[in-house]
């Protein structure tokens, strides 16, 4: 090892230490290191090199969620000062908008269309790709239907009702709301491949897929759902979202907001991430929703059930690895260990309770008269 590498290793050996993981140790949480690149990229590109250099083989850990909740409890990820050239691309994803219109189709064809046989043999027999409701339940797909009952429960379905499915997926509340309460569906997606198999699953009930953008609705509604979309809209466009559901919603109608949230404001997004897995993502935070809604909603009720999405993370990770011999075929061993990183990194994340939560908002057009009950 080079004067150079040695120098880059003790301090990534310093910082690490602060969260209680050592290079070569033997707890689960600690890191081998294969390739003594690592430490040069870990300090000079921060979360994407640390990210890359794992797919690329330079290291491995016991648990991988272990190691990231450590690191993300201690703050480390702050401590990390990226070189100039990862800067300029924080810098773009901030002050140009990856989220325009025209390019509204980008995350549909770079992640939701990637493959049905990888989300049907990674997630629950309803195919729901959002955090899981664990109360009561002992297996995913308890916890997923959990999921779907509240939801249909904080919004008061009732039989004949007709209810927009912002960010619908293949279809899993479409399905559940109409066969349970009778209600009318109409689910939108940018993702052809969701639509295809949607119409499948979903075929002889009164659920309708439509492969178009949000901003394209223009019909009334009795209801409003969007679970796990809106952290595809971008900052800029959080406002134009709301204003597209008020518009869509009967005047006595309530809209249910399920999201990823950030305890902290950001106007960029992790470049890994974006890179990798979701090329336009971005989570909001409550001051940023906060000020969407203000003036088109009233906030009846705010959920938060973070810690959920940890044990929903795990155990699509262990369908992805226990089903992997089924549809290996069709990836790379480099995609297994990416979308290994993904999960297990994302799992760590929402253990560490100080970044990421879940939440499930429900909103009204004018204040439910005498109050809103809401469900737990």
């Amino acid at each position: 090892m080079s004067a150079m590498s040695n120098k880059y290793k003790k301090i990534v050996e310093e910082i690490l230490g602060l969260a209680g993981v050592k290079i070569n140790g033997t707890n689960p949480w600690d890191i081998r290191v294969h390739n003594d690149g690592f430490y040069r990229r870990a300090l000079t590109e921060g979360e994407l090199g640390v990210g890359e250099s794992y797919m690329d083989g330079w290291w491995d850990a016991g648990r991988l969620d272990e190691f990231m909740f450590r690191i993300l409890s201690a703050q480390l990820d702050k401590k990390i000062r990226p070189r100039f050239s990862i800067l300029v691309k924080l810098f773009n994803a901030r002050f140009f908008d990856l989220h325009a219109k025209r390019k509204a189709f980008i995350i549909g064809e770079k992640h939701y269309d990637l493959g049905n046989d990888l989300f049907q043999n990674m997630l629950d027999k309803r195919m729901n790709y959002s955090c899981a409701y664990w109360k009561d339940a002992t297996s995913l797909d308890e916890a997923q239907e959990n999921k779907l009952e509240i939801i249909c429960r904080k919004l008061y379905l009732n039989p004949g009702m007709r209810v927009l499915d912002i960010g619908c997926g293949w279809g899993p509340f479409g399905k559940y709301a109409a066969e349970k309460y009778n209600v009318e569906v109409v689910g939108i997606t940018v993702s052809k491949e969701q639509v295809k198999l949607g119409r499948e699953l979903c075929e002889g009930l009164p659920v309708e897929f439509r492969l178009i953008d949000y901003r394209d609705v223009n019909e009334k509604f009795d209801r409003i759902v969007s679970v796990g979309m809106i952290e595809h809209v971008g900052y800029k466009n959080y406002r134009t979202f709301f204003e597209i559901a008020n518009k869509c919603l009967k005047d006595e109608g309530l809209f249910l907001l399920h999201t990823i949230g950030s305890v902290k404001s950001v106007k960029s997004t992790d470049l890994w991430l974006h890179k990798y897995i979701f090329p336009i993502g971005m989570v909001p935070s409550a001051a940023q929703l906060g000020k969407a809604i203000e003036g088109l909603f009233v906030m009846e009720d705010w959920h938060n059930f973070g810690i959920d999405y940890d044990k929903t993370l795990m155990a699509w990770y262990n369908n992805f690895v226990n089903n992997w011999d089924n549809f290996k075929h069709n990836y790379s061993e480099r995609f297994f260990r990416m979308w290994e990183y993904y999960l297990l990194s994302s799992a760590g994340s929402f253990r560490a309770r100080n970044r990421d939560q879940v939440w499930q908002i429900v909103l009204s057009k004018k204040g439910i008269p005498g109050g809103y009950q809401s469900f737990r």
